[in-house]
């Protein structure tokens, strides 16, 4: 897999929430793909994060696919919602959804991709049921909640498996679904990650406490250093 192929999204939880339009466009700026949108409900996880009027405050701060991480449970009340406030990608966690097939499909009726995740200790079996309503997989690499957590190296023995699914799957159909990590992603780390089969990778605390505030382009040197390192993957 070539660099260019490669993901890489900045995620919000680590941001400046005082400058987050600043944020999300300062990181785009800088390289960044993807905007990592962590929605958490003090309900499903220990932590109450942001919802979809914020999404919709920072859609107008870039045309960068706004990748929206729900941690919420119930989650098919907040689908439309998030759709509306201009996600480009919706995934939840199998955990919080009553039918999975039902809330991928509304998800992608929505006019959104659609996508699962799974925790560390969530098996990987229940996407081998809906690869047809899939765009994203995405693994937890820490458990869920909190911002700057160390990766949990488990989740590359899990990221070779899924990557086998979902290669399986594209040669049997013809059709390609990422595949995304999420927690304690670094330049030390991001190389061996991708070797996995990794192709998506959420960085927060690595991209987001770089440099100092004042400087406009403190994310040009990490989000350079984490392709520099992709490109020897």
């Amino acid at each position: 897999m070539s660099a260019r192929d490669f993901v890489i999204a900045p995620s919000l939880l680590s941001a400046n929430f005082a400058k987050l339009g600043e944020e999300v466009q300062n990181v785009v700026a800088a390289g960044a793909d993807w905007i990592h949108f962590d929605v958490m409900d003090n309900h499903y996880v220990p932590n109450l994060t942001i919802g979809p009027l914020v999404c919709e405050a920072i859609r107008p701060c870039t045309n960068a696919p706004i990748d929206v991480h729900l941690m919420v449970k119930p989650v098919d009340r907040i689908v439309p919602d998030f759709a509306k406030a201009g996600a480009n990608i919706i995934t939840f966690h199998p955990e919080a959804s009553e039918h999975i097939d039902r809330t991928l499909g509304l998800i992608r009726d929505s006019g959104c991709q659609a996508g699962l995740v799974f925790n560390p200790a969530t098996p990987l079996d229940c996407m081998d049921y809906v690869m047809d309503k899939l765009d994203v997989v995405l693994l937890m690499s820490v458990n869920p909640g909190f911002g700057g957590q160390k990766f949990i190296p488990a989740a590359l023995t899990k990221a070779r498996v899924a990557r086998a699914k979902l290669d399986a799957y594209e040669r049997d159909s013809g059709r390609r679904i990422r595949l995304e990590i999420d927690g304690g992603v670094n330049p030390a780390n991001i190389a061996d990650i991708a070797r996995a089969g990794i192709d998506s990778f959420v960085a927060g605390s690595a991209v987001f406490g770089a440099g100092t505030d004042s400087d406009p382009h403190r994310y040009d040197s990490i989000i350079a250093a984490l392709r520099s390192e992709l490109a020897e993957a």
